[in-house]
């Protein structure tokens, strides 16, 4: 399979899997993009010091006023920095003065000592423009440490939820879908029980060629928030992919089928009752199924989703160690306790399930949130696991994130977009294609 046609069905899995209905945060403000703009307007240009954003001591940035008019502008640059809580801590201002036909460029540098993640503001305001151009910068994330542990018996909880899984029989069955076949791929639907007794449904593609003993190495694709998955295609020769519809959503919802909102919350206040913890059992049922399939190489599993999908990838390979290879992009549910004050979603449906039901505290929502954190699961993978980020990501903040990546333990990569939200750009898909390729030995 040729890298074009891999980083093909990773773009589409990643586009897939993100969370659906929830606005990402916009990559570029009005002032870093000129293209709406008359040819004679006042523009300017952010040049971060850093190409992920993230610096040591002090970050660094060069903010270029370029003024192609006939008229000088005279006023100000500055900056305002924040906590990611919009807490303001530091600002500065600078007076200009910008000849005709002509730009400037002002470096600032930002101290802060404390490590983490802090927003900062770009402004011009110049006689014939005023803009804002905003951004996050990050320093010494490395330090980062969730001031909420684990849970004690965090991972006796989820053994226990493994053993209740192994009492239901999977009851696989498997359906050639002829009219979705196309040219190079054969196209299934599974449906297997798991946790509860819940029909589980997904599909599985396969590619036409190979011979009797042929194994293909597996994309194992997660879905991201309230989000149907079909069958996904490729050109290759050497993998097979599935899509996986957890409870809940897609055609998996005989059972559960909540309103969109309501679904985060489903049985929240027991956690032995939540809709995640049979979520990630759904997701260790699907490694059950390619266990089941002969045709496939149960020692080549890669788990990859975004958003929802890419907490389930690091659930589900905390959980279940026959899994390769974990990737995961913009992981919800991260630091859960820490996301209080800095995100809406998830928390603001949550706190309206808790205020209609006033027997239910926060705390004790909280409490059972924290076996379904994504810094949790973290500390219990084994295998290679590669994380993007977006440091503008209005859902998963930088903070949270980083802690999921220094929670790691196992052999790790982490790819930060300095400039995007709750989404990993192109170099994420050229970099997890070659990654899975080399691990696999696909060639």
């Amino acid at each position: 399979m040729s890298l074009k046609n891999i980083l093909k069905y990773l773009s589409a899995i990643i586009c897939v899997l993100a969370i659906a209905g929830i606005k990402p945060a916009l990559a570029q403000d009005k002032g870093d993009d000129d293209s709406d703009n008359d040819e004679k307007a006042v523009s300017t240009t952010l040049i971060p010091g850093s190409k992920t954003g993230v610096f040591d001591e002090k970050a660094k940035f060069g903010f270029v006023v370029n003024n192609p008019t006939g008229d000088e502008q005279t006023g100000t640059v500055s900056y305002q920095v924040f906590t990611m809580t919009d807490k303001k801590l530091d600002s500065k201002t600078v007076n200009v003065k910008i000849g005709k036909n002509s730009k400037e460029r002002y470096d600032f540098e930002i101290p802060e000592a404390k490590a983490g993640f802090y927003k900062v503001n770009f402004m011009v305001n110049v006689t014939d423009y005023d803009d804002t151009t905003r951004r996050a910068f990050g320093i010494r994330p490395e330090e980062l440490r969730s001031q909420y542990p684990k849970p004690a018996d965090f991972d006796a909880f989820w053994d226990n939820a493994k053993k209740e899984l192994a009492t239901v029989k999977p009851d696989f069955k498997v359906t050639y879908l002829p009219d979705s076949t196309r040219d190079n791929r054969k196209v299934y639907r599974f449906e297997m029980k798991s946790l509860d007794n819940l029909t589980i449904r997904g599909y599985l593609t396969v590619p036409k060629v190979g011979g009797k003993n042929k194994k293909f190495a597996v994309l194992l694709g997660l879905p991201g928030y309230q989000v149907s998955l079909p069958p996904m295609f490729g050109t290759d020769n050497d993998l097979a992919i599935i899509t996986l519809n957890v409870r809940g959503q897609g055609n998996s919802r005989d059972v559960i089928h909540t309103m969109r909102d309501e679904y985060i919350f489903y049985h929240i206040d027991d956690k032995n009752k939540y809709v995640m913890r049979g979520v990630i059992m759904d997701c260790v049922r699907a490694v059950d199924f390619i266990f089941s399939r002969p045709e496939l190489n149960h020692d080549q599993i890669i788990v990859s989703g975004g958003s929802m999908g890419g907490f389930l990838a690091i659930a589900t390979a905390a959980v279940d160690h026959r899994v390769a290879l974990c990737s995961a992009q913009n992981p919800i549910l991260s630091d859960v306790n820490n996301l209080n004050g800095e995100v809406d979603w998830p928390l603001i449906d949550i706190r309206k399930y808790i205020q209609a039901r006033p027997a239910l505290s926060f705390s004790k929502v909280m409490h059972n949130l924290d076996y379904f954190d994504t810094k949790n699961f973290a500390t219990m993978i084994k295998c290679p696991t590669l994380l993007g980020m977006g440091l503008l990501d209005p859902i998963v903040p930088p903070n949270n994130a980083y802690i999921d990546y220094n929670n790691l333990s196992s052999k790790k990569h982490l790819i930060i977009f300095r400039d995007l939200g709750h989404e990993v750009g192109y170099p994420y898909k050229v970099y997890e294609g070659r990654w899975m390729r080399d691990t696999f030995g696909l060639f």
